[in-house]
């Protein structure tokens, strides 16, 4: 039997965000059911490295797969490199051969994006007028293109440490440059940064508000002053993962925040077992997104019957 190789190219002719957002959701319900194996993603440290690498294997009915992706904040200055960079690798789960091997640096990016839609979604009720993005790095492109798929016609607003880097998104998204304070009083806000001291205050949240929590991704990190967190309804995507290396892993561990405050998973909204928020008032929620494996493999899954279909992609005899 044949492997196939799907280079990032190939994704990019395979991928689009409708199709992203559909696997993620389909991924967020088999969660919800208990459908899916995931263990917790294995984390290794390289500090001299200034990053990490993780390992994300997952399975569900028909498919398995494990992702290899690395963060390397310093990559782009350093070696001109992206900070994050993944390999999937696809298999049949009953003989265990591999069905595919394919970048993941793009899949991530898409079901990242994809990710915080559904939990917008989901968490937000109507249409949002206004989407604010705190960090302008790549993720933050897929962030809006998930927005951009699901509604029409909000204002963006953009914000980052690095003003070149929030006017340079506003100009390609058709938005304004401006505060972390002014990016944060939209309707939707998503903050993708490294962070690992809080950027977005309570203050600066409106009532009613929805926030996707990207970029608290590992041990330390947290982009959300803990007052937001303690005063909003707050939603994980998994909370064996978010507990460990989430938006609340650190007032978890401070004793600021408790496990039975968080409201429940995404999977469980999604499936209808825990409302998103009480009808008519202003609570505040928030999507704190730590990345599931089940999330890659949905999609990769997708992409490579994709790549079947369409003859996308190189056959390489990898075993044989």
């Amino acid at each position: 039997m044949a492997t196939r190789i799907l280079t990032r190219s190939d994704i990019a002719r395979l991928c689009t965000m409708e199709v992203a957002l559909d696997a993620v959701e389909t991924a967020f319900a088999a969660h919800g059911h208990g459908e899916a194996r995931m263990p917790v993603k294995v984390y290794l440290a390289l500090p001299e490295h200034a990053g990490d690498f993780r390992a994300m294997p997952s399975y569900l009915a028909g498919a398995a797969g494990v992702k290899w992706v690395n963060s390397h904040p310093q990559n782009p200055a350093r070696h001109g490199l992206p900070s994050v960079m993944g390999v999937y690798i696809l298999s049949d789960p009953e003989t265990a051969h591999p069905l595919a091997i394919m970048d993941a640096t793009l899949l991530t990016a898409f079901r990242t994006g994809a990710a915080a839609g559904v939990a917008t979604k989901y968490l937000f009720p109507g249409t949002p007028r206004s989407v604010g993005f705190v960090g302008c790095g790549v993720q933050a492109r897929y962030l809006h293109l998930a927005h951009q798929a699901l509604f029409s016609g909000f204002t963006v607003l953009a914000a980052d440490t690095t003003p070149t880097a929030a006017e340079k998104f506003a100009a390609e998204v058709g938005g304004r440059a401006v505060s972390v304070a002014m990016a944060s009083g939209c309707d939707i806000v998503c903050t993708s940064t490294p962070s690992r001291t809080p950027v977005v205050t309570r203050a600066a949240i409106a009532p009613g508000a929805h926030v996707n929590a990207i970029g608290a991704d590992a041990p330390g990190k947290q982009e959300l002053a803990t007052d937001l967190l303690i005063s909003a309804r707050v939603f994980v995507d998994d909370l064996e993962q978010a507990t460990e290396s989430g938006e609340v892993n650190v007032p978890l561990h401070e004793g600021a925040l408790t496990r039975a405050a968080i409201a429940g998973t995404l999977g469980d909204v999604v499936v209808g077992r825990v409302p998103a928020r009480p009808a008519g008032d202003g609570t505040i929620t928030v999507f704190d997104s730590t990345g599931l494996a089940v999330q890659d493999l949905s999609l990769a899954r997708l992409l490579y019957q994709a790549a079947i279909d369409r003859g996308v992609g190189q056959d390489v005899a990898l075993v044989d």
